[in-house]
């Protein structure tokens, strides 16, 4: 039997240390790990949720300014070098019936150490896998006091460097890219319990599925590990609601190697706009010699079936950008997925579903979640299930534009095929998953050489073809791409047109001048198969402007100004002069023209590329929502997650055939 008990009930505190301070009372004598509050502790100790960031928590109790607010977020960044302690009690009452105990951590951001009534029972080192520590004859009868303490994260990991030297798994976005700011969390981002065992479990469950298109019926292949004894079984019971679908016994050892459960009565799911989205739950139950249920674990299931066909004109040697699911073509028209917050272990379930059910309204099919976050939380995916939204996953390894070469070393690619496989494991059952990726931007010069940004990674990379290895041994139904964009060149050039060389396409991200000369001229000619980013800047609302300006002026929205240089790349100012003649008279008219400006900029591009399905795969917006309160920046929703006037334009072009906007 086991038991989890879920340690985000209890009560937990927080204090900050100079580097160490929370070891050493008296240096350079060790001595016993002091309670939080007491000597050595820098920041007092203040209450703490988890899951949740340091950076939170300091800003609830005021230590920290918000760092949303004009240039405060510098005034957080002193956090980074500290050492921050995490501290609770677990019950008594958890440890009465267990034999064996462990600490289970899904998310641990980024390193550190596990103590346990002042003795360091275990280190971790990666935001990016699951922590497990056996705490087993280490507990005491009573009054144990856990603590995890977290050491100073990587220094820089942000947008700008080298990607052949980004090795230490953490997610890169929150150190500052051209939509954020700089705020490195630190905390716990995920669930965390303490796992009660007594006698035979279940371990690493996981399962995908399959629809046969030709009966109907679907299958799942089921995995697990089971400490068992004799006569004990494995039960599957799939259910849809209260209807119990189909229920089966299968011994216990068969259920190790993976055993495929065949001729499944099922409806079969699919994309939003185009079907129902079925969601189904397995349970796979550890069944004693006296039928009693010893384990159970449940994952939301469905079935579909994809195949990948050429455009219609593409060479044959060309990747195939039509997916086509249950026999339908479905244009794979959606976002890109940034983390909601950089402080993402404080994002509420409700904030996730905000954003999300704005997407399905536009009529996106697909969402691709980029390679410099990490692993959304289960509640992306099963609202992605919900709502009938296919996920594109990215491992996670990104462009830093000095080089964009992943690392080649033995080390960093063991440490990456063990991410993946933990990303696999812990996702492939659900149904809305269609593929996974190498990671965003990783490419070299058309010469073979490795510093450059036209040619895309292929398998033939040691690091990129582990990772297709691992998703073939692990979740072979799903398909595999190098990395977005892929094929033999990464951007659209004009000589090149009509030649077969644009397969899966990058931006761009900006229109230059107005968007009746060489903005529409780009889209009428463009002949790529797929186009996995491609974005229009508009503005915030004036609302946001003012709100998180702090004391800094919010006009003019030029290069001058401190405010709207915090995400600089995105300034159109002079676009905006050229346009109307003259500069704008304040900022409600700037606002204006620079979100009809993304609006018809991203409807042309969608309209072109739908309007010439199957020629085009699909169409995918860089990017979702906004992280921090942007002056002006790609996203279609701002950052409390409403709609810019962009989603408008683009849910006409997303509701309608391909036919109808030719």
């Amino acid at each position: 039997m086991k038991t989890q008990f879920d340690l985000s009930k209890l009560r937990w505190r927080l204090a900050g240390f100079m580097p160490y301070g929370w070891h050493c009372a008296n240096f350079p004598a060790i001595v016993p790990l002091p309670r939080i509050g007491v000597a050595g502790t820098e920041v007092a100790a203040i209450p703490a949720r988890v899951p949740g960031s340091v950076q939170g928590a300091l800003r609830e109790a005021g230590v920290i300014p918000d760092w949303n607010v004009g240039l405060d977020s510098r005034e957080s960044e002193w956090v980074e070098s500290r050492h921050w302690v995490y501290e609770t009690y677990l019950p008594d009452e958890w440890l009465a019936a267990g034999q064996s105990f462990r600490l289970v951590c899904l998310g641990l951001d980024y390193s550190g150490w596990v103590v346990l009534n002042g003795r360091v029972v275990g280190e971790f080192r990666g935001s990016l896998v699951p922590h497990t520590f056996d705490l087993t004859g280490l507990l005491a009868p009573s009054g144990n006091r856990l603590q995890i303490a977290f050491d100073c994260p990587p220094r820089w990991l942000g947008q700008l460097g080298y990607t052949s030297r980004m090795k230490e798994w953490k997610p890169r976005f929150n150190y500052g890219w051209d939509w954020t700011c700089r705020l490195v969390q630190i905390g716990i981002w995920d669930d965390i319990c303490l796992e009660v065992t007594a006698g035979p479990v279940l371990e690493r469950v996981r399962c995908f599925t399959e629809l046969d298109m030709e009966s109907g019926r679907g299958s799942v292949t089921v995995f697990a590990d089971a400490s068992t004894g004799v006569g004990e079984t494995v039960r599957l019971t799939l259910t849809r609601g209260d209807s119990v679908v189909a229920k089966k016994d299968v011994p216990a050892g068969e259920i190790r190697g993976g055993y495929v459960w065949k001729e499944l009565p099922v409806e079969p799911w699919y994309p939003n706009g185009h079907g129902d989205q079925p969601v189904y739950m397995l349970a796979v139950e550890l069944i004693g010699s006296d039928g009693s249920v010893l384990d159970t674990e449940r994952r939301n299931v469905g079935f579909k079936h994809v195949e990948w066909r050429r455009c219609e004109g593409a060479p044959d040697h060309a990747d195939p950008w039509i997916c086509v699911v249950n026999g339908v073509p479905v244009f794979l028209q959606g976002v890109n997925w940034s983390p909601i917050r950089p402080n993402f272990a404080d994002v509420t379930e409700q904030d996730y579903r905000k954003r999300l059910e704005h997407y399905r309204d536009m009529g996106c099919t697909i969402i691709r979640v980029w390679g410099g976050g990490f692993l959304e939380k289960p509640w992306f995916h099963d609202m992605c299930d919900e709502m009938g939204m296919m996920v594109w996953g990215e491992f996670p390894l990104s462009s830093s534009g000095l080089d964009n070469w992943p690392p080649e070393d033995e080390q960093s690619i063991a440490e990456l095929a063990e991410i993946a496989e933990s990303y696999i494991r812990r996702r492939q059952h659900h149904v809305s998953l269609l593929l996974w990726c190498g990671g965003n931007e990783l490419y070299g010069g058309l010469d073979g050489g490795k510093v450059g940004s036209e040619r895309p990674v292929d398998t033939s990379h040691p690091l990129i073809g582990r990772l297709a290895q691992v998703v073939k041994q692990f979740d072979p139904t799903r398909r595999f791409l190098p990395a977005s964009p892929s094929g033999p060149i990464s951007l659209m050039r004009d000589e090149d047109i009509g030649k077969g060389l644009h397969w899966d396409m990058h931006g761009p991200w900006k229109p230059e001048g107005r968007l009746s000369e060489g903005w529409s001229a780009l889209w009428a000619t463009h002949d790529a198969y797929m186009h996995s980013e491609i974005g229009s800047p508009g503005a915030s609302p004036v609302e946001i402007i003012r709100r998180y300006r702090g004391d800094l002026p919010d006009f003019p929205a030029s290069w001058d100004n401190a405010l709207w240089r915090r995400t600089s790349w995105w300034i159109e100012w002079d676009a905006c002069v050229e346009e109307l003649g003259r500069e704008p008279a304040n900022l409600e008219e700037y606002v204006a023209w620079s979100q009809a400006r993304q609006r018809e900029a991203l409807t042309i591009a969608a309209r072109s590329c739908k309007a010439r399905f199957p020629r085009c795969g699909g169409f995918i917006v860089w990017h979702g929502h906004d992280s921090f309160p942007c002056t002006a920046n790609n996203a279609l929703l701002d950052f409390h997650g409403d709609p810019k006037p962009a989603t408008h334009g683009l849910a006409e072009v997303f509701h309608a055939k391909p036919e109808e906007l030719r």
